[in-house]
């Protein structure tokens, strides 16, 4: 027998230019770091990659935006159909954290705005020039309904996790969808003789109010 295609998902990662929000997709699908093969993003980069979490095989679409002003005019048309979004800062950067708000505004223009979102603190390894606490990274990231990790593409620290909490979230919000789907899809007739099951049984002469 043939096997299914796994579930296709659509992700974009976005923020400010610097950030790594290319050597976090590099090291997560080559499980490589190199500061010097990675050239700033021009529009979009896009890459795949399949992945199983928690038993379940999915395959990933994801696009790498620019973070550079001058290509933002660009990128609202890559935001449609997105079905997780990742937010990724500077830990070292507090501009980077403080401009998080208008990336968010941008992809909720385009995306529905209860599309699955991560933020992530990137640079992980740069503590000592830490400029975002944790706890503010947690705190906008409850603010908006997101989820939260502090990662670094130079260690592989969390990079991972990073996709897999996302993925998770968005299978969730696929089922969900589905089993709507499936109620709002219920035939009529079907809806009808369950309800006609519960009624009791009457005779004829019950109706008579003579």
């Amino acid at each position: 027998m043939a096997q299914s295609c796994p579930p296709q998902f659509k992700i974009v990662l976005i923020g400010s230019s610097s950030v790594g929000k290319t050597c976090l997709l590099q090291r997560f699908l080559d499980k490589e770091w190199s500061v010097d093969d990675v050239a700033a993003t021009h529009g979009v980069d896009f890459r795949a990659q399949n992945m199983e979490v928690d038993g379940r095989k999915v395959k990933l679409c994801i696009w790498d935006t620019a973070g550079m002003e001058k290509f933002r005019a660009i990128l609202p048309s890559f935001y449609r159909g997105a079905q997780g979004v990742i937010l990724v800062y500077s830990i070292s950067d507090r501009t980077s954290f403080d401009a998080l708000p208008g990336w968010l505004a941008d992809i909720n223009r385009h995306a529905p705005s209860t599309t699955p979102k991560i933020i992530v603190g990137n640079k992980l390894d740069q503590e000592v020039n830490r400029k975002v606490p944790t706890s503010d990274g947690e705190s906008y990231a409850a603010q908006i309904g997101a989820l939260f990790r502090e990662a670094s593409a130079k260690t592989s620290m969390n990079v991972t996790e990073v996709f897999e909490d996302l993925v998770k979230k968005m299978l969730e919000a696929d089922d969900l969808m589905k089993s709507m789907v499936i109620y709002r899809t219920w035939p009529q007739d079907e809806i009808i003789k369950l309800v006609a099951t519960d009624q009791p049984k009457r005779n004829w002469w019950d109706k008579c109010k003579c």
